[in-house]
């Protein structure tokens, strides 16, 4: 049940949707889920109306899908989903590393240093919740010093549709344990100042990562199955 006591100031609808999204990109509600308005809504402590609203917003985002006579269900994730996700931060990322490095500030240099160790010590650590937090920071933060609005708008919309895949390949796989060294190459070629190598490096990062997706097509089908 959600705690409102906190949250007495927003909208119950807003509330509601909120923590439906969360749910459903940390994979506590796993895909292919039926999501019952009446279940949901005896969980929460709400209404159905909140739940039935939340549930209509999430399909418009494409985390819900609804069929006739069926209901509504969290949206599967294919190997596919996640290629084409990746295609996408490939070529985004890259052009913010490269406009990163052409703008950064000595102060963002010691900040983006400090990420990068948190990042290192949560993989050393075999936290995944931990390693998740710290990439995500690490990736936006980058994504933030290009300083182009409409850059970071888009990159922000790509990187939450990836975020339901991290909880899918980071809890099998190993492919995270490489990533330190990926990061720290981005990260030298920022501060150098170099943009061809940081946009190098950034899509290099992003490309590995996809083909790994591709190479285990197999097993993260089988994964996304397990978990429903």
């Amino acid at each position: 049940m959600i705690n409102f006591s906190l949250q007495n100031h927003r909208p119950l609808r807003e509330i509601v949707y909120e923590e439906l999204k969360r749910q459903i990109m940390v994979g506590e509600i796993a895909p292919g889920t039926r999501m019952m308005e009446v279940d949901l809504a005896d969980e929460m402590g709400v209404s159905r109306t909140p739940v039935r609203e939340a549930i209509r917003k999430l399909e418009k985002e494409g985390l819900v899908t609804i069929e006739p006579r069926r209901g509504a269900y969290a949206s599967d994730i294919s190997a596919k989903d996640m290629v084409d996700v990746l295609e996408v931060r490939q070529d985004l990322e890259g052009m913010a590393a490269g406009l990163a490095a052409q703008k950064i500030a000595e102060g963002d240099i010691l900040q983006l240093k400090d990420m990068t160790r948190r990042y290192k010590e949560a993989v050393e650590a075999g936290d995944i919740e931990e390693i998740i937090k710290q990439d995500e920071d690490f990736h936006k933060f980058i994504v933030g010093l290009s300083d182009n609005k409409t850059l970071i708008k888009m990159v922000s919309q790509v990187q939450e549709l990836a975020l339901r895949f991290r909880y899918i390949y980071y809890d099998d796989f190993s492919r995270f344990k490489n990533q330190p060294l990926e990061h720290q190459e981005i990260v030298e070629a920022i501060m150098s100042g170099d943009a061809n190598s940081a946009r190098r490096f950034a899509e290099v990062h992003i490309s590995k990562l996809k083909d790994f997706v591709k190479s285990e097509e197999g097993k993260l089908s089988k994964h996304v199955r397990a978990i429903k």
